[in-house]
């Protein structure tokens, strides 16, 4: 799982400075203590944070790029060396331009690139692991509205984010409607849908179920990275279309592996999308903690902008945002139609443009250029 250096931690009084060395760069602010949506409680939070460009004298230029389930913070390069995730959308000369722009991404509340999450220790200096509780998208716009108190940002320019990123913005929009001129929503649903609860559902499990999970108190020992892996594998083939899959795989075997080789199925060899989906488990199992899996895609279970405020077109009505949104034509995850519904729902009318790749819901982070220029003429001209 990600090894962070020690967060230092600041003063809340203290305003919050960020030179353009530290473009890129993980940061670090105590937010104080949290009451959550659904009861629980977190004392002296910490979120971390990285930024690029300078925010003006007036806090007029603050865009806000909330990262996907099991993204990072690190949307571009900076001054780093790492190129970031949205490389093509924000820096220097791009369509959110940094030199124009000040951008900030915060690690969400419960996950682990940096933000207090259920491997932070508690007050007692222990892992919070089983004992981390529930975290709502809501609770996720509280802590990061009192990050952007702390920059001294009272409004943001733009909250545009894709996925779970779409999720937070819209409820940033809808939560704080005086805080967020431009409201981007990209491959982004109003509320979680049966399916995609479904689909959630076989991931929370696959991890839960693994023998190392020890009801999510393994910090001491081995962390479930079988269950991980799993959770992964049902993930990443809702992120893709069936006709990509087929494309780039077919039923072409791995190479120098037989899946007929073998007179029992356990051993024989795998074809090479199995090879792909191992591939992906890997990757995630390398960076990735299993709590904080669990705890980011409960929030995006429970993720409904309206709950508690009626139905949805009454739950827009009071945002003052302009909102862009943008679905990829193939998501089978995310389906343009409920992208179009939320369009729909929404006070002022509001087109919903198509990221148009055939790759899937992926496509949001693959081929976000093919919306750079109605983003540019609509939000960032």
């Amino acid at each position: 799982m990600p090894r962070h250096p020690a967060p230092q931690r600041e003063s809340l009084q203290t305003p919050l400075q960020h030179p353009a060395e530290k473009d890129g760069v993980l940061q670090y602010a105590s937010i104080g203590g949290l009451e959550l949506e659904t009861g629980g409680y977190l004392p002296d939070v910490v979120l971390a944070y990285e930024t690029w460009g300078q925010l003006d004298p007036d806090a007029g230029n603050a865009v806000l790029i909330p990262h996907a389930l099991t993204g990072s913070t690190h949307v571009a390069r900076g001054s780093s060396a790492e190129a970031g995730w949205w490389e093509e959308l924000v820096g220097p000369g791009r369509t959110v331009d940094t030199r124009r722009y000040f951008v900030v991404s915060v690690n969400m509340l419960g996950g682990c690139y940096g933000s207090t999450g259920p491997a932070s220790a508690d007050p007692d200096g222990l892992p919070w692991g089983s004992r981390f509780p529930f975290v709502t998208v809501r609770d996720s716009v509280r802590a990061e509205a009192r990050l952007a108190d702390r920059l001294g940002i009272a409004r943001w320019h733009t909250v545009l984010g894709g996925s779970l990123g779409g999720a937070r913005a819209l409820e940033w929009a809808v939560t704080e409607p005086d805080r967020v001129l431009h409201c981007g929503v990209i491959a982004a649903t109003a509320a979680s849908t049966a399916e995609q609860i479904a689909f959630a559902q076989a991931q929370l499990a696959a991890i839960r179920l693994d023998p190392a999970f020890n009801g999510g108190d393994y910090y001491n020992g081995a962390p479930p990275l079988a269950g991980l892996g799993l959770a992964r594998r049902i993930a990443h083939i809702t992120y893709r279309s069936e006709p990509e899959l087929e494309y780039r795989f077919g039923r072409s075997p791995q190479a120098a592996e037989d899946p007929f080789g073998a007179a029992h199925p356990a051993g024989r060899g795998r074809y090479s999308v199995e090879s792909y989906l191992d591939h992906q488990a890997r990757k995630l199992s390398d960076r990735f903690d299993a709590n904080s899996y669990l705890v980011l895609t409960e929030a995006l279970v429970s993720h409904d902008v309206a709950r508690g405020r009626g139905t949805l077109r009454a739950a827009l009505a009071g945002t003052t945002a302009d909102f862009f949104i943008a679905a990829v034509e193939s998501d089978r995850l995310y389906l343009p139609q409920q992208s179009a519904d939320l369009a729909a729902a929404l006070p002022r009318g509001t087109q919903v443009h198509l990221i148009r790749a055939p790759i899937g819901h992926d496509g949001f982070l693959t081929s976000v250029r093919e919306i750079s220029g109605a983003l540019k003429r609509e939000v960032f001209g």
